[in-house]
Parts: C-alpha cells; structure tokens; sequence
C-alpha cells in the first residue's frame, strides 16, 4: 500500500506533512516551501494556477482568482473564475491536486491516500465536500480528522505520559474552534468541541479593511469598496497591518494612487496602531466566549480545572490573542506546538496510525465526538417538524442511543424516518442526512396507552458510519438505513439532479437492457400498489442513472450489483 500523508486544507494556506523516522515531518512543495498558499486561478492561456502564483495574480485579474475558498465549503454557492462557476469542492481538488503532486516527487513515490483535517464544527454536509474534493484530486481519503484533534495528536507524541485537561484554541484564517481534551496513561480522550465556522483571522483583516475604506472615505470624499483592484490592495495592506502589528506598537499604510478624483490621483495615508486595532477587534475575540463556555459545560469541567491552553492557527501569533484568553480563563496559553504546522503534524500521526506505523498498544489512543447532535423529524403534539435528538452533541464515539416513539395518528400502518443532524428544535433548520420507511406496523386505532411502539437505535463509529435502525416492538419488524457521514454522496442529500440524459454516457449500454427490466418491475409495483419495494427500487434506479450520467463507473458498477440483486431476489 502506497504511504498516508496528513494534508491541513486552511482558508489561507495548506500544509502536508509525513510521518518517518518516528516523527512528523513537514513536506516541501516545488517552491522550496512549507506552505502553499490557499489560491487558485486560471491565467491568460487557460492552465490553472495554485498557491502563490495563483495570488500573485490576484491584483491584475480578480475574476480569474479564487481565495477563501474554503469558507464557501457547504454553502451551495458557487464560485467564478475563468468565466465558469465553480463549487468549492471543485477548487479546493485542485489544490489538493497540487499538494498530492509536489508530495509525490518529495516522497519519490505516487501519493494516493491522505488523512485531511477540517474545523471540528464543520456539519457533515461541509465533511463530505472535503471528501469529494480529496476524490477530485485522486486521493483516498482515509479519514477526515478535527484540527484541534490534529493538533493535540502533534501535542500528544511528546507528553504520552501526562495527564490533564487540556484546552485546544485554534483560531485559524476562516474558521474558529475550540476543544476540550483529557490527557491520561497515552489516551487523547475527546471530551467536547464547539467553534464558529465564519471566525478567523480574516475577519480582523476585514475590520482593517473597513477602517481603512472610511478614513479614505472620510479625506477624499470617495469610496474605494467600489472598485475591485483597489479592494485587493486594500486587502493585501490590511494583512500586511495585522501580521506587523504582532511584533510592533504601529504601523504606516501607504497606497500611493489607490483611486482618481477628477482625474486627480489620491493616496491612502495612515498610522494605526496595536491599541486602535485591538479596539476595532475586540468583538471578534468577545466572539470565541460562548464557544469555550459550550464545551466547558458539555465536557463537566470548570476554567479552574483546565491545565493548559495550547493555541493553534496563524491567527493566535496575535498577541491580544494569549492577552484576552488569560483575561478570561485565568490561565495563561502555552506555545508548545508550532501554531502553523501542528494540524498537518496531527494529520501524518493519525495517517501512521491507519497504516499501522505506530502501534496503538504502546500508546498515544485517541478518541473523539460527534460536534453536532443527531435525531430524528418526528410530531411532537404541535407540530410534525419537531427534532427528537438520539445522540446529542459531544457523545463520546462510537456510540449506540435508542428511542422510543408511537405511531401518531389512527391506522398507521408505516412511519417515515427522517434522519438530521443539528442544534435546532425545528428538524428542517437542521441538515437532512437520509430517511427510510419502516412499514409492518400494526393497523389500529390510538388507545389510551398511545398509539404502536417503534424503537429507533442511532449507531455511530469511528469511521464515520452511521446506521439508523427502527423495529416495531410488537412484531419485531425492521428496516435501517447506514449512512457513510464520511464519504457522502456528492449532490446535496436533499438535491435530486436531472437524470434524463443517462442514455447519451458512454456507460449506457452497458445497463441499459438491466434498466429497462428495473422499469418494468417498477411499474409492476406501482399497480399493485407495492409502496415500499417500488419506493427502494426507484431510489436504486436514480443512483445507477445519475453515476451512468456522470461517467463514474465505480459508482454505476455498485448500484448496478445491488439492482440486479434486487431483481433477483423478486424473480424468486
């Protein structure tokens, strides 16, 4: 099997890393360098273009150049360059594609599978984009792993023997978190995590950004924001500012001819200062509070029993940042893992540990939580939208819950399991992750005692499998439906595409003579009003035509089996 690399896919900027020689080691791209910026772009002859040449370009051709790309992730925006609209996922492959090939001449060997961290309250929806991403870029993704996790395994290898609370800060260029973990005999024991999927050191660009567009506003009387190429220069000065104003008490801003009055040049000339810019970003910090106190209370510890506060991500090199956790917590944070490079640290310790290159026996075991709760849409007396959690939030996994729920009106004879993932009372605000039928329920009327008893068990593991089983407690009855939370379909669970054009993929007739016995069974159930087999056939149909349609044969290949399967089993 080829080697597992750790890739930490940032807002900013990526890093690789691979564990030899008993450590984790830093990869080097084909700019002698650690870090890759995170841009993409396309340049005047069409190729594509990642990291700093995608940023160097920037400037002269914003519409062909994409950055942040990761904050996108999840969204269902897409993103334009070149002229075409882009989803996330498909930029963010093509810096994985970068990152796989400069790791495979480094290496001297093709890289083909990677361990890639994401923020742990990235929803399962923004998990399987990554996913799809590392797909795109022709990688086997052998684990999505929490940075703050990743970071703690970096921590972990040298403090086996250690036991204590340890808070993970990671304020990174787009995204927040904070994890709260339990250090004891070489176990990394995961006790809960929390964070804000749009907080990160861009945001305290974006307040310099701003202070800068109305001072210039306020001297020239004009507006700057309106104007593209003087925004990336802005924005270009704005992080210059905020890294100086790490290491100094002031800066100068000067852009000379940043826009024309009257065919008049004007320049942006200003001094800020580390006490004006903590005063402009004091509401960011204020921000990472409820985050800590949620896993505080999830992981039943106080701020006095917490032992160290390690800070990870570029945007903790902030002093205000170590200034304003001690203010709060009461303790000071630690600088005992490099703040840029001990997520993709963590990811090739995590990738060694898959490969079997360090022995878990002999120590450094990890385990982890889910971020968000898991349930299901049910009626709760009001309303038929009420979400009924199984597994909530911080459950240490794997993880087995069960509940028990009662037929909800007269004659039921089937129920609908719809499965989400959320913190919202109201089932549809959540993420829709899957749904099945349970049919086989008694038909009668709801007596005193209720209505049927259906028993509903929520089974979730370390490799991400979820499966949702339902039995009717009375004739034993079962239905379930296992969903991969790592590696999930690519269409949004709740987006069904057009499949019409199947016939015109190269795959075609290799199924089209199985798919025209599936519709003539189909149809056959539809008469005699066969609701569940005609439902579970329909939804094998629609994914062998849209895997045909897409030209992903791996895909098409396994629904194929299982159709053909089915109609096997129906011919007996």
């Amino acid at each position: 099997m080829s080697r597992i690399i750790g890739i930490d896919l940032g807002t900013s900027t990526t890093e690789a890393a691979v564990y030899r020689n008993g450590r984790p080691e830093m990869i080097i791209n084909f700019s002698n360098e650690i870090v890759t910026i995170s841009a993409v772009g396309m340049d005047d002859q069409g190729n594509w273009v990642v990291g700093e040449r995608a940023r160097a370009q920037l400037l002269l051709s914003p519409e062909n150049t994409a950055i942040e790309i990761k904050r996108k992730i999840g969204s269902g925006e897409k993103i334009s360059v070149g002229g075409t609209t882009w989803t996330p996922s498909e930029l963010s492959a093509r810096i994985l594609e970068y990152v796989r090939s400069y790791a495979s001449k480094y290496l001297g060997e093709d890289i083909q599978r990677a361990v890639i961290s994401v923020p742990a309250y990235f929803n399962e929806i923004q998990r399987q984009e990554t996913m799809a991403a590392g797909r795109r870029a022709g990688l086997i993704v052998e684990r999505i792993l929490n940075e703050p996790t990743a970071a703690a395994l970096s921590y972990g290898l040298d403090h086996m023997d250690e036991e204590s609370h340890v808070l993970v800060y990671d304020l990174g260029g787009g995204t927040f978190d904070v994890t709260l973990l339990e250090m004891f005999d070489g176990v990394l024991e995961v006790k809960a995590s929390s964070g804000d999927n749009q907080l990160g050191g861009k945001d305290f660009d974006e307040k310099i950004c701003e202070w800068m567009i109305r001072e210039f506003h306020r001297k020239t009387g004009v507006n700057p924001s309106k104007d593209p190429y003087a925004m990336v220069r802005i924005k270009d000065e704005a992080e210059r500012c905020k890294k100086m104003l790490s290491t100094q008490e002031s800066v100068s801003i000067l852009l000379p001819a940043l826009a024309k009055k009257e065919n008049t040049p004007l320049d942006l000339d200003l001094e800020l200062t580390v006490g004006a810019f903590e005063k402009m970003t004091k509401d960011l910090l204020e921000r990472t509070h409820q985050p800590i106190d949620v896993v505080l209370q999830d992981g039943g510890i106080s701020e006095k029993e917490i032992d160290r506060v390690i800070l990870v991500g570029g945007a903790t090199r902030m002093p205000m940042v170590a200034k304003e956790i001690e203010q709060y917590l009461g303790i000071r944070p630690e600088e005992v893992v490099d703040p840029d490079y001990a997520v993709a640290q963590g990811a090739a310790i995590q990738a060694a540990i898959i490969a079997g290159e360090i022995d878990p026996s002999e120590g450094l075991l990890m385990t982890d939580v889910n971020p968000f709760s898991l349930g299901v849409r049910c009626f709760d007396g009001f309303t038929d939208d009420h979400m009924s959690v199984v597994i909530p939030r911080n459950a240490t996994i794997p993880v087995t819950r069960k509940e028990v729920y009662s037929t909800s009106f007269d004659y039921q004879t089937e129920a609908l399991i719809q499965v989400y993932q959320g913190e919202s009372d109201i089932a549809s605000r959540n993420h829709f992750l899957g749904k099945f039928t349970i049919g086989g329920i008694p038909s009668r009327r709801i007596g005193r005692d209720g209505g049927e008893r259906v028993e509903v068990s929520f089974s979730y593991d370390m490799n991400g499998m979820l499966k949702v089983e339902a039995v009717v407690s009375e004739t034993g009855r079962k239905a379930s439906i296992q969903i991969d939370m790592m590696n999930g379909e690519e269409d949004d669970p709740e987006e069904r595409i057009d499949v019409s054009g199947w016939k015109r993929s190269t795959l075609a007739p290799k199924y089209r003579s199985l798919l025209r016995k599936a519709e003539r069974e189909l149809k056959k159930l539809e008469i005699d009003e066969e609701e569940e087999a005609f439902d579970e056939m329909e939804e094998i149909v629609y994914r062998l035509k849209r895997a045909i349609l897409k030209e992903d044969a791996p895909k098409a290949e396994e629904a194929g089996n299982e159709l053909g399967e089915l109609l096997l089993a129906g011919d007996e």
